[in-house]
């Protein structure tokens, strides 16, 4: 299974691409303003408005086997430590060998972000070369995640 934590993600319609090419149920999980897919493997969760409530959804079902799609770096550790694999919307996959990195790095970025309220600006705008190099890794995966 696929769970994609659909909330700012910018790749639903490549990873309902992917998954429907390898007949992969997906789970499309938000808090709402999501238009559902009429994709008879496509699931839209809703879940209701608070903290969290859709990683908590995810994080209590992802497991062995599955593959999860999201930017929230402490979900991707609960999945992980769950036994799923994760993949970023850049491509990039968090595993057990890396997660460690990635959440020091997250809570230092948010100390430096605390310190300085005039730092402004984010990151640059997803490109058609990241949706490339998104599918190409969601690809790998999908068909890692398949191995026995």
């Amino acid at each position: 299974m696929i769970y994609i934590d659909a909330d700012a993600c910018p790749v639903k319609a490549e990873v309902e691409r992917v998954g429907t090419r390898h007949g992969l149920k997906m789970f499309v999980v938000s808090n709402g303003g999501i238009r559902p897919s009429a994709n008879p493997l496509v699931e839209t969760v809703v879940v209701p408005d608070g903290p969290d409530i859709a990683d908590i959804w995810i994080a209590d079902r992802a497991t062995k086997g599955d593959v999860v799609i999201t930017g929230d770096i402490p979900l991707a550790a609960r999945c992980i430590a769950n036994g799923a694999l994760v993949l970023k919307h850049n491509g990039e996959p968090l595993t057990q060998a890396n997660i460690g990195n990635v959440l020091a790095t997250r809570d230092l970025m948010a100390d430096m972000r605390a310190a300085d309220p005039f730092r402004q600006g984010g990151g640059k705008p997803f490109s058609k070369a990241d949706r490339a190099r998104f599918l190409d890794a969601l690809e790998r995966m999908v068909r890692a995640a398949a191995r026995p």
